[in-house]
């Protein structure tokens, strides 16, 4: 028995491209889609698209993740205040690009399991058994990896994160295949998992990495429109993807309180944090200049 498994896709339709033509390949039983196809990237229609085509040719498997979910909530509030909409402007630019596909994504399931002819299973889920924005890292602590991976399985496969990561904790192999579409692990290569069943050898699990056409991604964030379009926080997914390192979490945890109360605007507090010593080898065409930042922050002090 063989199972591939990918994850968080975020619209990154090249490397979605690579994975799959490797996976056929490979030609595994099952293809298992671990969420977290649509948002935070700039083709999440297009990408969505070629996963449900997919599912109807290849019988492909799909389960939410929690950047499904952030697509519902806009689809359930509408628009917001200001300074709140600015926050999540990207969630609403992707959903304003899949909004004929909602009740479909409303529909997906939370987890896939697999059961191997010796009765043991195989568990997909986005993050944990307790929420699809539960990950889980290297650095969790066994006692809180039993919970989130309760009741166990002989092979839990978990997303999320985009840290790919092999472990076991009692019996069970926890597996993060990491992500498709924006590493944050260092390496800017996609991720995804094997998975294979043999009689008298159980359960075996293998991460696999490729390089991608990491040009026309970038191209796609201008051409798409997500980068005019989808406010500041596209220029951090920008830089994300091009350190294969996560930054919306540095943002939130320094100016999300003070944006949401009218202190700062949204860009001058993107801007704040491009200004950071390690994100300046990242900066540039089609996204902001290091130039381009200090101009308009001086600017903003000018007025000020």
């Amino acid at each position: 028995m063989k199972i591939a498994v990918i994850s968080d896709i975020h619209g990154n339709m090249p490397a979605l491209e690579t994975a799959t033509a490797d996976i056929e390949k490979w030609q595994p039983d099952q293809v298992i889609v671990n969420g977290d196809i649509v948002n935070r990237g700039p083709l999440s229609r297009e990408s969505l698209e070629w996963v449900l085509s997919k599912q109807v040719s290849d019988r492909w498997h799909i389960v939410k993740g929690n950047h499904e979910d952030y697509v519902l909530e806009c689809a359930a509030n509408g628009a917001e205040s200001d300074a709140r909409y600015q926050v999540s402007q990207f969630a609403h630019w992707a959903y304003e690009q899949v909004v004929d596909y909602v009740p479909i994504i409303a529909n997906l399931p939370d987890q896939h399991v697999v059961f191997a002819p010796d009765g043991t299973e195989l568990r997909v889920v986005h993050g944990s058994m307790r929420d699809n924005r539960d990950g889980i890292y290297s650095q969790t602590t066994d006692k809180e990896l039993r919970e989130q991976i309760a009741p166990a399985s002989a092979l839990f496969v978990t997303g999320h994160t985009h840290r790919p990561l092999i472990r076991q904790i009692d019996e069970t192999t926890v597996v993060n295949v990491g992500s498709v579409g924006a590493s944050f692990d260092g390496n800017r290569a996609l991720c995804y998992g094997r998975f294979t069943w043999q009689l008298g050898k159980g359960w075996k699990a293998k991460l696999v990495r490729l390089p991608y056409n990491f040009a026309r991604v970038e191209q796609d964030y201008e051409t798409s429109g997500f980068l005019a379009e989808a406010g500041p926080l596209a220029q951090l997914m920008l830089v994300e993807l091009r350190r294969a390192g996560g930054l919306v979490y540095r943002w939130a945890s320094r100016h999300q309180e003070a944006v949401l109360a009218g202190e700062i605007s949204m860009e001058e507090s993107v801007r704040t944090v491009l200004q950071d010593e390690d994100l300046r080898p990242y900066l540039g065409t089609p996204g902001w200049s290091l130039a381009e930042i200090f101009q308009d922050a001086q600017k903003e002090n000018d007025r000020s």
